[in-house]
């Protein structure tokens, strides 16, 4: 146990900030990084941007890799992860929105032998009130999917084992949902995930988040919840539903007009079908995962 416990402590740091447009941000928080004195290097990864973001960060002593035009925030994650070195990667915002002084208690749970560990918002972190309400909805459904408590699953600020997070690069998306990916990623191939709780501050800067895309994009991450898990626990309520109405209006109209109508064919037809595309999306997440098992 010493030995474990004496070769977990010099585990390098890698802390990776995707930044877009950040100049206004970045150095203090780059500032507030450098005084803990605890990684081993420090990347930001300028994705794009159009200001000084990337000067601003080369000041302040980080390892900048600059994407030619801006690919989002999956693909700087992506990049930051394949540049860093580090045993551990911390991933956090450049906007001002995550404490610094949060990343020992991240790392504390790694050494602790979890392999991810979340920043947990708590309440009062949320942007807005819609999103919060969208947040819950996604922990709670991730719960259910997972049967682990789920406590922040869309949260950008974690720390993850290098070498079991580079496993699941190619399922990341290029775009923002890139922290419901992986957490789900990490369950479903049966790693230790953690969670510790942070207050995130408002950002500093303009959002890039945009309100007439938050609809879809509310829609896909329940896509991605179920189908990066187990798609037939999605798909199986859905269709015994179905198959419920089904034989409930085919009781009434029997009763009712003594013969089998073409709604109670359409319904049980598409409880059907509705089952056999959970099994079929069952096989093929097995199938995206089959590298890491």
């Amino acid at each position: 146990m010493p030995c474990l416990l004496e070769k977990e402590q010099t585990m390098k740091v890698s802390i990776v900030l995707p930044a877009k447009n950040e100049s206004a941000a970045i150095g203090q928080t780059l500032a507030q990084i450098q005084q803990l004195q605890l990684a081993h290097e420090i990347i930001v990864v300028n994705d794009g941007s159009t200001d000084q973001t990337k000067q601003v960060a080369e000041t302040a002593g980080a390892k900048v890799v600059t994407h030619p035009y801006s690919k989002g925030n999956g693909a700087a994650i992506k990049t930051g992860a394949r540049t860093a070195t580090g045993d551990i990667i911390v991933f956090m915002d450049a906007d001002g929105q995550h404490d610094p002084q949060d990343i020992p208690r991240l790392i504390e749970k790694i050494e602790q032998g979890y392999d991810l560990v979340v920043g947990a918002r708590q309440k009062g972190s949320q942007a807005s009130i819609g999103r919060g309400i969208a947040n819950a909805l996604y922990n709670n459904l991730a719960t259910y999917m997972t049967e682990q408590k789920v406590e922040d699953l869309t949260s950008g600020f974690r720390a993850v084992r290098a070498d079991k997070f580079r496993e699941f690069l190619y399922l990341l998306p290029n775009g923002f949902s890139y922290p419901t990916t992986s957490t789900m990623a990490f369950f479903r191939a049966g790693y230790s995930v953690a969670y510790v709780p942070i207050h995130a501050a408002k950002r500093i800067g303009k959002s890039h988040i945009q309100p007439l895309k938050d609809g879809v994009r509310f829609f896909l991450i329940i896509f991605k919840i179920a189908t990066l898990f187990s798609p037939l626990k999605m798909f199986l309520p859905i269709a015994i539903l179905l198959f419920m109405i089904g034989t409930g209006w085919y009781g009434y109209t029997l009763w009712d007009a003594g013969r089998f109508t073409n709604m109670s064919a359409l319904l049980y037809t598409g409880s059907i079908m509705i089952f056999l595309m959970g099994l079929i999306s069952e096989q093929v997440t097995a199938l995206m995962y089959k590298d890491s098992q």
